[in-house]
């Protein structure tokens, strides 16, 4: 049993030791959940602690027959790429459980262990190294988010589950559909073998093939991401969602999306995605700058949070699609960045609804006075959220911008407007909701924040100022993680780089360039 054995177990324990618990115990099952998701946190920080610099390739792996016939693999491990996600995804599980502790209170079992269920799915999929593994987590994250959606959702919570988990079966299908066809051309599920057989010259597709196995497995992530005009069900699925439904979609579930364009797409199908690249771009740009826009002109402050994710989840596909070294680790960081932000922002936006019981940006006003904490919170996270040097977003959309820059200067010069337009819509939703007049409504029901609202936000706040000042905490194992796919894959853009003249530097092309 591996340590990353022991992070992917404890929330499946959890979720049904939670089973067994009567359902008038409501307080010993908050106390389990959240004991469970704090054993599994700490667990997941061994990880980090313990991969090796020196390691090519996976680590933490397991590697067992799980199926005979056809051969599925129980084949597990992680890199620089999975590792953080993982920890994101631990992190988050207990934040959850705290922001929930009192706003539900109906079927409280049963939402606690589909939190749990959901953290399995999400760990799962991002350690799977066999595509049917893969495809399996894929599909259990999927149930625990239907149902708490839909259980513990708002008014439309049925419509918005129901349409959350269309979009995602129909990518869904098309990817099992792709993996398949993989498994009866390489005799395997195994992605490690499937690349080795791809690069030993025993197995090729022909252009065609390899374009529509690119675009089955491309609409699945890009329905995940979710990326323009794919989009639509986000801002239903998040206004509907509970507070910690809300968190986890933004934080996690997105990264599916990304994760698998930056782990499956670009190393399996580099020609196709290099000839994809070009329009990919364009639909992640539109994305940037429509995202922005919608999100100006929201009266909701959760639809308001989640076109900015549909903007700020632009940026990690440009960076993806830049095909450079600081695209690829900046887009990863952005993953990482979006989910510390943008789960803070639904964090604080849950505290608001818990205390206002509405939504609507014009039901708040001088919330500042009644609650300075909140409000001082809320800045430094909405600062995070447009980008303020020093704190996390900068550096990720600074080297996602410097990648798209190396590839296509114009790229990047179109992307910088959504920054702008960030600063935009976020400073306006803070100075509605915390300046001006104080409505009675607010004075009477708005108050600053518990121990407990101190316990959920504290960490999201502590990690949105170090990502931002100490980043070669983070970003080593992601830099080469990177740069193996590129130079597996060889789709790193050609650029050079303008130096000083002899005798000091003189130009010089990329080492690993194509």
């Amino acid at each position: 049993m591996t340590l990353l054995n022991l992070v992917l177990g404890l929330p499946a324990l959890g979720f049904f030791a939670l089973l067994f618990v009567p359902r008038d115990k409501p307080q010993f099952v908050r106390g389990l959940a959240i004991a469970m998701a704090l054993v599994t946190f700490i667990a997941s920080i061994g990880l980090a602690t313990g991969l090796r610099g020196d390691v090519a390739g996976m680590q933490f792996s397991t590697d067992v027959i799980w199926i005979p016939t056809p051969e599925i693999h129980f084949h597990v491990g992680i890199d620089g790429l999975s590792l953080w996600l993982v920890i994101l995804s631990t992190l988050l599980t207990p934040i959850c459980i705290l922001i929930s502790w009192r706003s539900i209170d109906k079927r409280v079992k049963e939402f606690y262990a589909f939190l749990l269920l959901l953290e399995f799915g999400l760990i799962g999929v991002f350690i799977s190294l066999d595509l049917f593994l893969f495809y399996v987590f894929w599909e259990v994250s999927l149930v625990p988010m239907y149902f708490l959606i839909g259980i513990w959702g708002h008014e439309r919570r049925i419509y918005a589950a129901v349409k959350f988990f269309l979009f995602t079966m129909a990518g869904s299908v098309l990817m099992l559909a792709a993996i398949i066809y993989l498994y009866n051309r390489a005799g395997t599920f195994d992605y490690a073998a499937i690349l080795n057989l791809m690069a030993g010259g025993k197995l090729s597709f022909s252009p065609g093939q390899e374009m529509l196995l690119f675009l089955a497995f491309f609409v699945a992530f890009a329905i995940k991401v979710p990326l323009f005009p794919l989009h639509t069900w986000l801002p239903d699925a998040h206004v509907e969602a509970p507070t910690a439904g809300s968190v986890m979609l933004a934080s996690v579930m997105l990264k599916m999306g990304t994760y698998g364009l930056l782990r499956y797409c670009v190393p399996l199908f580099s020609e196709a995605a290099r000839r994809c690249a070009p329009w990919i771009i364009v639909l992640a740009i539109i994305g940037i700058i429509y995202g922005a826009l919608v999100a100006m002109v929201q009266p909701n402050m959760k639809k308001l949070v989640a076109y900015s994710s549909v903007s700020h989840l632009g940026f990690v596909v440009l960076g993806i699609f830049s095909f450079t070294q600081l695209g690829f680790d900046g887009a990863v960081y952005q993953m990482l960045n979006h989910g510390i932000s943008t789960g803070a922002l639904f964090v604080l936006v849950g505290y608001l609804y818990e205390r206002r019981h509405s939504l609507a940006i014009a039901d708040f006003g001088g919330v500042a006075t009644p609650a300075p904490w909140l409000s001082t919170i809320f800045l430094i996270t909405t600062l995070a959220s447009i980008g303020l040097p020093t704190l996390n977003n900068f550096v990720g959309e600074y080297l996602v911008l410097q990648g798209a820059a190396q590839a296509n200067f114009r790229w990047a010069v179109f992307a910088a407007i959504g920054v702008i337009l960030s600063a935009c819509y976020m400073l306006w939703l803070y100075q509605r909701v915390f300046y001006g007049d104080t409505p009675e409504p607010v004075t009477d029901h708005v108050y600053d924040l518990n121990h407990r609202e101190w316990a959920a936000i504290l960490p999201l706040v502590a990690m949105m100022v170090w990502m931002g000042v100490y980043t070669p905490s983070f970003l080593p194992p992601i830099t080469r993680a990177n740069t193996a796919i590129l130079d597996q894959s060889r789709m790193n853009v050609r650029f050079r780089v303008a130096l000083p003249p002899a005798p000091y530097l003189s130009a010089r092309e990329v080492p690993h360039a194509r």
